[in-house]
């Protein structure tokens, strides 16, 4: 979904105050106080499916994924928040495509939005086909943490990186309004 005014203005302000007030160059990008770069929030793993999480059609039971999804992005929030965070929502979980046995699952963690002593941190899941060099997109998880302390404002750095935190802003004030 493409950014409205306001959130070009939240992205537009991001940047601007990671300027380098010494120099005239929009390559020299400092970090503000209290900061982490989004690309250094970040956490991966990698499950080879093994038989034994096979559900009745002989697929990777997704309970597993959900398991393995909310497991990595526990410890991203849990190493960026310096602390054992709780569990505050877990928005929809929609299953995109079944993963087989013996599939190499990817698993990659990004903290994308951060308020007060909250963690919104998105999972992504893929399958990688090592005969074909393919990835293919699973899931998508989003998990709401709390941490016992305000945690580091997590900025973007790149257009992309914008595109999560707006995402992670989203998902977040949903939290907030149910």
């Amino acid at each position: 979904v493409a950014p409205t005014n306001e959130e070009r203005k939240i992205i537009h302000d991001l940047f601007l105050n990671t300027l380098d007030a010494n120099t005239v160059s929009f390559r020299s990008r400092i970090l503000p106080p209290n900061s982490v770069w989004m690309e250094d929030a970040k956490l991966k793993g990698l499950e080879i499916c093994h038989p034994q999480q096979r559900n009745i059609f002989n697929r990777i039971f997704g309970g597993f994924l959900m398991r393995k999804a909310y497991e990595l992005g526990w410890a991203n929030a849990c190493s960026f928040g310096g602390c054992r965070p709780s569990l505050v929502a877990v928005d929809d979980i929609l299953f995109q495509k079944p993963v087989e046995i013996g599939s190499l699952l990817m698993l990659s963690s990004q903290v994308c939005y951060t308020q007060g002593k909250y963690i919104q941190v998105r999972v992504h899941s893929e399958v990688f086909d090592p005969l074909t060099q393919q990835h293919s997109t699973t899931n998508i998880f989003h998990y709401t943490f709390a941490s016992d302390r305000n945690v580091p404002s997590v900025v973007p750095r790149t257009y992309g990186e914008s595109m999560l935190y707006l995402d992670g802003k989203r998902h977040f004030n949903q939290t907030l309004e149910s």
